[in-house]
């Protein structure tokens, strides 16, 4: 397969970097067009979700392409060199903030919005004239909130105005840093495998190919971030105990225990220490700053941090996918309040499809094995590939450019020289095709 080099794309920035954005005349559209890409599934196509708890957005059920496949590297290279050709010849424009973009306006900041969608593909050059916010328009604006994670209402509120003004080099700084950190990544593409994408906030349940599943996510904090990493799920736990990390032991439950001698109990959580023997919290010399040795376990029930059932996937960071006590969080737009996990909306859904080859563990027998109340842990009898990846930009098979905030602001740490003298030089190789199981590596060295 053809490689593009990024190298080029770099150049292509410097040189179209000195051209100013602004409210004036806005820049003609870009000659080069985007890779053709297969026809978008119709919003009719919309399949209703599988369970009544399940929350997701609409914008997450428009499509079956999946965030990450073996194809992701190669679409955000060809993206970058789209987005380049409309640095270079000057951007796209801005929209004053005062400006009254809704069905029915009309007028010059109308006919500016109209070209600032036809310039990032969000409508056809034909529908770029005219000042009347009309039908078009209003699919123009859906389709620009939806490949940004926004509410597709065909209005420009306070965040799709926000989203339409973010320069296109801030959008090409997003492809390179999603880019550079696929580099180095090595992850077996199975049958069925599962996707977390942090700054998506969303898991995606994948089986050849597809995406069969996609639910709400809760992950780490600004302060505590879920990292990225490649695992292997191994087994579902009902009715889960919970293990706390020192970390947290020492920063917090320590500090709770000062204030309140009264919380491991008020929490069911039990101090156990050599050879897992309970021991006393009266014994212990809480305002000690001495390095705990001890390990604080919470029982099951209802109460438990993980809620009823988490899904394993042994890695170095001791984190996981799980239920929640706390569900009304999934119905918020900023999720991103965990101490690194991830918190699943509908995780007995999710675990019905990841024991789907387990005789006998289907949702009715999750939901039984709940409601008996004991600790029930399931192992698969083959492992299966979860991936927890931190792309803030990223393009679908159907050629959809993709783009969500850089919550960790982890793309300011970018390396452009390092990214284009690893893609100058082939570091991603696409593999030959292979059944059932699909290696990649995406190697720099």
């Amino acid at each position: 397969m053809r490689t593009i080099s990024i190298a080029g794309v770099i150049v292509a920035l410097a040189a179209g970097s000195a051209l100013a954005q602004g409210v004036g005349t806005p820049p003609k559209p870009p000659v080069a067009a985007k890779p053709p890409v297969a026809a978008k599934p119709p919003l009719a196509a919309v399949k209703p979700a599988s369970t009544p708890e399940s929350r997701s957005a609409a914008a997450l059920a428009l499509s079956s392409d999946p965030v990450f496949d073996e194809g992701t590297f190669q679409r955000i290279k060809e993206a970058l060199l789209f987005y380049s050709d409309i640095q270079v010849r000057g951007g796209w424009p801005m929209l004053p903030a005062d400006a009254k973009l809704e069905p029915g306006a009309s007028g010059p900041y109308v006919a500016l919005l109209r070209q600032r969608l036809v310039i990032s593909d969000d409508m056809a050059v034909a529908q770029e004239a005219g000042e009347a916010y009309d039908a078009s328009v209003v699919e123009g604006v859906k389709h620009f909130q939806l490949r940004h994670g926004l509410d597709a209402t065909g209005t420009v509120g306070a965040q799709t105005l926000k989203a339409l003004n973010v320069p296109v080099g801030a959008r090409i700084k997003q492809l390179e840093a999603s880019l550079e950190r696929l580099l180095g990544m090595d992850f077996i593409f199975a049958e069925r495998y599962v996707v977390v994408n942090i700054p998506a906030a969303f898991v995606e349940a994948i089986a050849n190919g597809k995406v069969e599943r996609r639910y709400r996510v809760i992950v780490g904090k600004i302060d505590k971030p879920s990292p990225t990493l490649t695992a292997s799920i191994t087994a579902v736990d009902l009715n889960p105990t919970w293990t706390v990390p020192l970390s947290i032991t020492k920063n917090e439950i320590i500090a709770h225990m000062r204030r309140d001698p009264s919380y491991l109990s008020r929490m069911h959580m039990r101090l156990l220490g050599g050879g897992d023997q309970e021991i006393s919290p009266s014994s212990v010399d809480w305002a000690s700053d001495r390095s705990p040795n001890f390990t604080v376990r919470q029982d099951a029930g209802a109460w438990n941090a993980l809620g009823n059932l988490k899904i394993d996937m042994p890695n170095p960071y001791s984190v996981y996918m799980h239920d929640t006590d706390t569900r009304k969080l999934f119905a918020d737009d900023y999720r991103f309040d965990s101490h690194g996990c991830t918190r699943v909306d509908n995780v007995r859904d999710l675990a019905a499809w990841i024991l789907e080859d387990v005789p006998g563990w289907n949702r009715a027998a999750i939901d039984a094995g709940i409601a008996a109340g004991q600790t029930k842990i399931v192992n698969l009898p083959h492992k299966m590939p979860v991936a927890w990846v931190y792309l803030t930009g990223w393009v679908t098979r159907d050629g959809a450019i993709e783009f969500r905030d850089d919550v960790y602001k982890h793309d300011e740490a970018l390396d452009r020289d390092a990214l284009a003298q690893a893609t100058g030089a082939d570091g991603f190789v696409q593999p030959a095709p292979t059944q059932p199981i699909k290696r990649v590596s995406i190697d720099t060295r």
